[in-house]
């Protein structure tokens, strides 16, 4: 295990050259997502987001290191959320493309890069913090903080729907679903909600019917998606739609709700809690949140994207504005030196927030920027956030249930370094199953 120094690289940051012989050439970005399959509904969108960004900064004149004004290059490459092209695409960014800093969606592809990333001294960023371990110290969690943002919508719930009592629960078995299963185990029982049924899945639910006939068995009061990729989240709630379910639905995400509404209806979707607004919510105009217009972006986005926005729409670019006041904080690109910069002090803003530098407990390492997260409510047929709530507050009180139950599913950071380093079949079969 390696033992990263915080503070020791931004004091060598002084001996850097602030003005190389390429320090007219641009600055590359580089962007190591799924562009194809099924994480494609997340990955593509980010990078559509990227592409704004770049071209708003680039109009500005760039980022201004020195008199110097660099624009922005947004390199992408294409991981297909599989490990062996992230290899690839991670050794073509670094070493032919001279990327300063790495977005990733993160999840199964990471374990394969992780070590190629700290011998290269590689900034990148995951939005999973449970990637994170003391053995990747030059990657860090900026923005997205999943899966421990969704103790929100539970605590939401239990405040606001006293009433629900049970909730059946439904799973993808990988480095998505995994790590998102015992967060909500964690989070319904802090609520005094009773998990009645539980199933797991391989790949895409081919029986969506047959899977949501099980979970109505136990007839909960809530049917919770875990997170579940985009055409998994459509094909189990239209589902549940022809099983004329009417309860409460809980999602990580509802991308492309609007298309939902038009399989479903208005009335069937109305209540639907996720942890994702648009960005023309209203409430995103609070002086609190730390997102350059965020109302003008997302006009912006669904004009040159339309049917494109999803959860991860604007999430690179609120990595990359931190990256980019870093940068022009420290007056370099060099991974490291910013990677110092972002951390200094131990606080920064997050997109939602004042936030703090955190997660030793649970990853090992202190690379999480963890603040608020909003809980988002489908209304009137839009997503409106329904309440900013502080995930560091759920932590204080609840934090032992999240470690027992992280560890009961295998998914601490000690125990995925195990797995990694000895090669050994990922811990998976901890809820009940069925064929789908």
């Amino acid at each position: 295990m390696s033992t990263y120094r915080f503070g020791a690289d931004l004091a060598l940051s002084a001996s850097l050259p602030k003005l190389g012989v390429k320090a007219r050439e641009a600055v590359r970005v580089g962007v190591l997502t799924s562009l194809t399959g099924d994480a494609s509904a997340w990955g593509r969108p980010g990078l559509e987001g990227c592409h704004i960004w770049a071209d708003w900064v680039n109009a500005q004149n760039g980022i201004k290191i020195g008199d110097q004004h660099r624009q922005v290059d947004i390199v992408a490459y294409d991981d297909q959320y599989d490990p062996a092209q992230a290899v690839l695409g991670a050794k073509h960014l670094v070493m032919e493309k001279d990327v300063k800093i790495i977005l990733m969606l993160g999840g199964d592809t990471v374990p394969a890069i992780s070590d190629f990333l700290k011998r290269n001294k590689m900034l990148a960023t995951t939005l999973l913090p449970s990637d994170l371990s003391p053995d990747t110290p030059y990657m860090i969690a900026p923005c997205e903080v999943h899966p421990i943002y969704l103790v929100t919508g539970v605590d939401w719930l239990a405040e606001n729907r006293p009433e629900l009592k049970t909730v059946a629960l439904c799973a993808q078995k990988d480095a998505l679903g995994l790590p998102s299963q015992a967060t909500y185990r964690a989070a319904f029982e802090a609520a005094g909600i009773d998990i009645v049924k539980e199933v797991l899945y391989q790949g895409a639910p081919r029986d969506p019917d047959g899977l949501v006939d099980v979970l109505l068995e136990a007839k909960p009061d809530i049917l919770c998606w875990d997170t579940a990729y985009e055409p998994f989240v459509h094909l189990l709630t239209e589902a549940a739609y022809r099983r004329r379910y009417t309860g409460q639905i809980l999602s990580c995400t509802c991308d492309n709700y609007p298309a939902l509404i038009e399989k479903t209806s208005r009335e069937f979707m109305e209540g639907f809690v996720f942890q994702f607004p648009d960005f023309d919510d209203p409430a995103l105009n609070d002086p609190r949140v730390n997102f350059p217009r965020p109302n003008e972006f997302y006009s912006e986005f669904v004009r040159r994207f339309p049917g494109e926005w999803s959860a991860v729409s604007w999430e690179y670019c609120a990595i990359l504005e931190m990256w980019r006041k870093a940068v022009e904080r420290v007056q370099t690109v060099e991974p490291v030196a910013v990677l110092s910069a972002m951390k200094l002090g131990g606080t920064a803003r997050n997109v939602f927030g004042e936030a703090r530098w955190w997660g030793k407990d649970l990853f090992g390492i202190d690379h999480a920027l963890v603040g608020s997260w909003p809980v988002v409510r489908i209304q009137n047929g839009r997503a409106r956030i329904a309440e900013f709530r502080s995930v560091l507050d759920w932590w204080d009180q609840h934090g032992d249930l999240l470690l027992r139950h992280m560890r009961a599913c295998g998914q601490m950071w000690d125990q995925r370094l195990e797995r990694r380093m000895t090669g050994s079949a990922t811990a998976e079969d901890y809820a009940p199953r069925i064929k789908s």
